[in-house]
């Protein structure tokens, strides 16, 4: 119950942050990472399997979805649908081949096949190479709803980001769900009482692997763009930095470590020229050329002092003072 309300009030301050003074694009874009780390934790949080070339499935949608809005003048919706599949069929293919390997050499195979991905996107001509796909118009969805509007984008995504959300919610909670946590605490159990672990982990990759794609096809709607950081390895890295902070193995932790590092690159600038104003310390100036700093110290922090991440900490603590 307590869960359904804080999910509740979160819904409710998405709801009303555009009349409240937040930039809708900004809060779309907290939105995207937000799913994109609730897919990643899918896979890591309740399956055990650690991915390192995740990005792979965020920008193959971002770039069929840019593709199939700019040169093939698709609606909206149908442009979202077709990276998002795009997305889930590369994930087909990933998976066939990842999951015959466990722990360190999971993620090994999953970074090379990403790096592959990164090189075809980087030489292939519809993405335009390091230029990337620049002005994707948003169009209309289903030729209905004019999404040029800032507002109305913001309210079709936020509703296709709270489906999505409930579809997560919806497979943890399940017999599914509980299969995959099975497999992640004691494989060879599951194995023994008849499942097949494979198909399971196999259908947990795609799911996650869809999930971001997503994201990454909602991403490229709103930004109007989409580039070649989305496919480096060093976007996997940092869903997984979000996923960490936020608390891996829990439901609303990707969304608060989404938060805290998207706001970072974001604004870390505008706070640290206050800080330099309130303190007169002129250091704090260049407070926004050292994102990476201060969110490697962040990690640090969090490896150190809370290992369940923020959200599954505050889960812990409030267990031990009921026990």
């Amino acid at each position: 119950m307590r869960r359904k309300w804080l999910y509740a009030l979160l819904l409710a301050a998405f709801l009303v942050a555009p009349f409240a003074g937040v930039y809708p694009v900004f809060a779309l874009k907290i939105l995207c990472f937000a799913l994109f780390a609730s897919s990643f934790n899918l896979l890591i949080g309740y399956t055990g399997l650690l991915s390192f070339g995740h990005a792979m499935f965020l920008a193959t949608a971002g770039y069929i979805t840019g593709y199939a809005l700019q040169s093939m003048d698709l609606p909206a919706g149908l442009g979202v649908i077709a990276g998002t599949g795009a997305a889930l069929l590369l994930g087909v293919v990933v998976g066939i081949f990842a999951i015959r390997r466990q722990g360190i050499y999971f993620a090994m195979v999953t970074l090379a096949l990403a790096q592959m991905v990164y090189f075809i996107y980087l030489q292939a001509p519809f993405t335009h190479g390091e230029d990337g796909l620049q002005g994707v118009p948003r169009g209309t969805l289903f030729g209905v709803v004019n999404l040029a509007d800032d507002i109305r984008l913001y309210y079709v995504v936020l509703a296709v980001m709270v489906l999505a959300f409930a579809l997560i919610v919806r497979i943890v909670h399940s017999p599914f769900g509980q299969v995959l946590t099975a497999i992640k605490e004691n494989e060879a159990r599951a194995i023994s009482l008849g499942y097949d672990t494979d198909r399971f982990k196999l259908l947990a990759f795609v799911l996650s692997a869809g999930l971001a794609g997503l994201a990454g096809a909602l991403k490229t709607l709103v930004l109007g763009f989409e580039t070649l950081g989305d496919a480096h390895w060093t976007m996997s890295g940092l869903v997984i930095l979000m996923t960490l902070v936020g608390g891996m193995g829990t439901l609303f932790g990707p969304l608060l470590g989404a938060f805290v590092i998207v706001a970072l690159e974001d604004r870390l600038g505008d706070i640290g020229t206050a800080l330099a104003r309130v303190t007169r310390i002129d250091a704090f100036n260049s407070l926004g050329e050292s994102v990476t700093i201060v969110t490697g110290v962040i990690f640090i922090v969090c490896v150190l002092s809370f290992r369940r991440g923020i959200v599954g900490e505050i889960v812990a603590r409030t267990k031990s003072l009921r026990g």
